[in-house]
């Protein structure tokens, strides 16, 4: 799996509606509103990279009211919950 981290910049008085329709697009797994110098962050879960593009420029930075977009690829991920759940696989 592939994961994106998407820092969006989007007019400030479409926040809640920009975030609702880019958390409905496939490929978008959550979607934070945040303080700081982005207004949200999009985590897109493709399986492959030309995905990244389909979903990214094809679709997200589409959406009504998003500005400008900053995409920045995850290699590895070090969360506990996501360490717990490989050590799960195969336990039931």
């Amino acid at each position: 799996m592939i994961t994106a981290i998407v820092l969006v910049h989007t007019a400030a008085d479409r926040i809640p509606e920009t975030a609702q329709a880019i958390a409905d697009l496939d490929g978008v797994a959550e979607v934070y509103s945040c303080a700081g110098d982005v207004d949200l962050i999009a985590i897109v879960k493709v399986r492959e990279h030309e995905q990244l593009a389909e979903i990214i420029a094809g679709k997200l930075s589409r959406v009504e009211g998003v500005i400008g977009t900053d995409t920045h690829i995850a290699f590895r991920s070090y969360s506990k919950a996501d360490t717990d759940a490989a050590f799960a696989i195969g336990l039931d």
